[in-house]
């Protein structure tokens, strides 16, 4: 299994993703979204962060930075305890 690392000098952006992690899942819990939409709101997301990537001259760190947080997202449907518990989640998906 791959190990994904966050740069500790972020941790806002780990309380960030987590704190809109919860708000998805809050719209999930009162119907106003369901997981279908988030999953096709995420690939579509992905898509298009992928298109733009392929020009760019990121390093494949960078690239894998910039689709973290879709794919932090697409994972925000469950139940979640903590930023590491999804980065598991989506370290087992790659």
């Amino acid at each position: 299994m791959k190990i994904i690392a966050m740069n500790t000098a972020n941790p806002q952006l780990e309380g960030l993703y987590l704190a809109i992690s919860a708000l998805v899942r809050r719209m999930i819990d009162k119907g106003l979204l369901d997981a279908e939409d988030l999953h096709q709101a995420m690939a579509a997301a992905r898509q298009a962060a992928e298109q733009d990537l392929q020009t760019s001259s990121l390093s494949d760190a960078n690239r894998k930075a910039v689709l973290f947080p879709i794919d932090l997202l697409d994972q925000a449907d469950g139940d979640v305890e903590s930023f590491r518990a999804l980065v598991r989640l989506i370290a087992a998906r790659q």
